[in-house]
This record gives structure tokens, C-alpha cells and sequence, in this order.
């Protein structure tokens, strides 16, 4: 099992697919794991000519706990220029279950739960 797969167990496919760990910090309570996406362009925009433009605000996400602790994601995404028209281009990530703070796997966990 490589890393990358170790890591789909314990983290949402989007995130070791398109994000990297830049940092994290761990208290005995609570890991905070911070991310940055990854510089390739949106496939979906493959026919644009796109240029990274830094980051939107940074996003942070309730996920399940591990080991005992609390587990928050905090995620930059980025923001790409279209070189021909100067337009924002940014991917429709659908990251937080609607209502809540939580990734959509942790929230439906929860919600199972409460049945």
C-alpha cells in the first residue's frame, strides 16, 4: 500500500487527489491539517489558456475525529486568469455539506447516526 492509499483511508478522495499538506499543527486535542491545491489547471477548463493567480480565502472543515482528537481541514483554493479574456476561473468544489462545517462524508456519518 503506498502512502497515497493510506492516506484515502483517512482523509476525503478530493483532497489527496487535488491538495497538498503544506503544514499542520497537533495538540493533544486537536490536529489541524492545512492544504493548498495543486497548480493543474481545472480539467474542465483544458480548452482555456490559464494562469494561477494565488489563492481564494482559506476554508476550514470539521472532519471526523482520529485518534481521539478533533480534525480540522483548513483548504486554499486556488484561482486561475484566463490569459485571453483576463476572467477568474476557479473549480465548483462542492466541500461542505450544506448547513454545516463538516466534510459531506462526516456529516452524513452524523446524521446515520441520530437514525
Amino acid at each position: 500500500m503506498t502512502p497515497i492509499e493510506l492516506l484515502k483511508f483517512m482523509l476525503p478522495d478530493f483532497l489527496v487527489n487535488h491538495f497538498e499538506v503544506v503544514s499542520s499543527t497537533n495538540s493533544e486535542e486537536i490536529l489541524h491539517l492545512y492544504f493548498e491545491e495543486h497548480a493543474k489547471p481545472p480539467e474542465e477548463f483544458s480548452d482555456l489558456q490559464l494562469v494561477s493567480k494565488g489563492f481564494q480565502d482559506e476554508i476550514t472543515i470539521q472532519d471526523f475525529p482520529l485518534r481521539g482528537k478533533f480534525v480540522y481541514l483548513h483548504i486554499k483554493r486556488r484561482r486561475w486568469t484566463n490569459k485571453n479574456t483576463g476572467e477568474i476561473v476557479k473549480r465548483d468544489w462542492n466541500l461542505v455539506a450544506k448547513g454545516t462545517r463538516m466534510t459531506q462524508e462526516f456529516a452524513a456519518f452524523l446524521k446515520e447516526i441520530n437514525r
